[in-house]
Formats: structure tokens, C-alpha cells, sequence
């Protein structure tokens, strides 16, 4: 049976002048409809380059991805990218910034009662209806962090992408994103990959935990499944068995490698 999306031994070389230098060596990954999968990994071990591989924004050197058995070769409405900077237009409304792509990828589609219906639908599913006619200048991080996600949900994404979303972020922001992220896939059982450096929102967020070794030719080390029922209650999890030995064995494996650079 074919898996959602696969990533298909895919290496990454950049090039500059003589010198070749290969970030990513043989990823093999699959990713089932409704999953939700974190990469996390060491600064330089290629997440970023490969989120961004997946979302067609860089070709890849060998291998390559499949996307519900189409090749991904080019950016498009079927992969939605949320970054850590929220990457909004400071000209225009909470609004408009989300009506942009609904008019890009529904103009043709829908009549404009049917899209603005939509729009609000997307604001008010990550709580940001109430601030529709402010510019981005007017809101804080986490709430403009909100709108890009209203953006790309309302794109209907065959998979949402995730990179470091809630980095730039303060601890208590990131965690209301983070219940609004659990919330928003337990609705619409969307298909989610994210990047994160942040162990406990990846034990938090995740059904799997994909950990890279380091770089360069960074290769996937391990991937941890992480069985802890839905919905999850974060105060609940602190003392939860399978969180916390899902949370000690992320913290080990990133601990040898850091311990494998140090004796470089």
C-alpha cells in the first residue's frame, strides 16, 4: 500500500564553487494521511532544508518526494508552509492576509460570499476573527503567528508544514499555540510535519518523533513512535509513563550526539 507522502532516499548537496558539501545523505521517510510528524535534530543537521525540499522550495540532488504518488518538484497550494517568522504583509489586514491565498487558490473556484465565508471560517478557527481588520504592526508575535496559520489551513493543505512555528515565541504564548495546534488537527485530522528543537513540544505534538543525526550528511537516527492517546492534556502528561520515557529517549539520543560533536 503507498503511503501518503514518501520521502524516498533523498540526499541534499549544495555547491559553491569547488566546493560540494552534502547536508542531507539517504532520507527514507513515510508519512501516513492525518499523522502528525516532528523532525528534530541538532542546529546544521538539515531540517530546515529538508522541510523545505518537501515544500518544493529546494530541488533535491538525489531521491526525491511523493506526495499522494505525485513527485514534488515545485511550491504549491498542497503544501502549506507556517514559518518562524510569520512572513505576513504588514500592509494589509489580519483579513486580507489570509484572503490573498483563498483569492489565489479558490478565485477560480468559489464566488466571493462563498470565500469570505471561509476566511472567517479559518480566522475563527485560530481565534483571530475578533481582530480581522488590524495589520500585523497592531498584534502581538503569537496572534500573527495565528494568522499564518489561518493562511495555510485555509489553503486545505494536503499536508501542513511546520517549521519551528513557535520558536521566536515566550514559554506561555508557545504553549496556548501548541493547544490550539492539538486542537485545530483533532478537528480537521490534517496531515502535520514539523521542525522543532524543542523536545517536550515534540512529545507533546507528535504520533512520531523523526530524530536526525548530525551534519553534514546528516541521516535519520531513529524514529520514536509516541503512543499517547488524543486528546492530551499537557498538565496531565507531566506525570504520564509514556510521556516521559518518550521524553527521556529523545533527550538521550540528542545527548550522545552532542557528545559524539564534542569528542570531534
Amino acid at each position: 500500500m503507498t503511503s501518503y507522502m514518501q520521502i524516498d532516499h533523498l540526499s541534499k548537496t549544495f555547491t559553491r564553487g569547488a566546493q560540494q558539501t552534502e547536508v542531507l545523505h539517504d532520507i527514507t521517510l513515510t508519512v501516513e494521511k492525518g499523522e502528525y510528524v516532528s523532525i528534530i535534530g541538532h542546529s546544521g543537521c538539515g531540517k530546515s532544508t529538508l522541510l523545505n525540499i518537501v515544500a518544493g522550495l529546494l530541488p533535491s540532488t538525489t531521491g526525491g518526494v511523493l506526495l499522494e504518488n505525485r513527485e514534488v518538484n515545485a511550491p504549491g497550494p498542497d503544501r502549506a508552509v507556517v514559518f518562524q517568522n510569520h512572513s505576513l504583509l504588514p500592509w494589509l489586514t489580519v483579513y486580507d492576509n489570509v484572503a490573498i491565498a483563498v483569492n489565489k487558490v479558490f478565485g477560480a473556484t468559489k464566488p466571493r460570499a462563498e470565500r469570505h465565508a471561509w476566511i472567517m471560517q479559518n480566522l475563527e478557527l485560530v481565534q483571530m476573527a475578533h481582530a480581522r481588520d488590524k495589520r500585523p504592526a497592531e498584534i502581538s508575535g503569537g496572534m500573527k503567528q495565528r494568522v499564518g496559520l489561518a493562511r495555510a489551513l485555509s489553503m486545505e493543505p494536503k499536508i501542513l508544514l511546520l517549521d519551528e512555528p513557535f520558536g521566536a515565541l515566550d514559554a506561555l504564548t508557545r504553549a496556548h499555540l501548541q493547544d490550539s495546534v492539538m486542537a485545530i488537527h483533532a478537528k480537521l485530522g490534517n496531515t502535520v510535519l514539523m521542525i522543532t528543537h524543542d523536545v517536550d513540544e515534540a512529545v507533546l505534538l507528535s504520533d512520531r518523533i523523526v530524530m536526525m543525526t548530525n551534519g553534514p550528511s546528516a541521516q535519520i537516527g531513529e524514529v520514536l513512535d509516541v503512543p499517547l492517546g488524543r486528546p492530551r492534556k499537557r498538565l496531565l502528561l507531566a506525570a504520564d509513563s509514556i510521556y516521559l520515557k518518550s521524553r527521556q529517549r529523545v533527550l538521550e539520543f540528542l545527548y550522545e550526539r552532542h557528545r559524539f560533536v564534542e569528542a570531534a
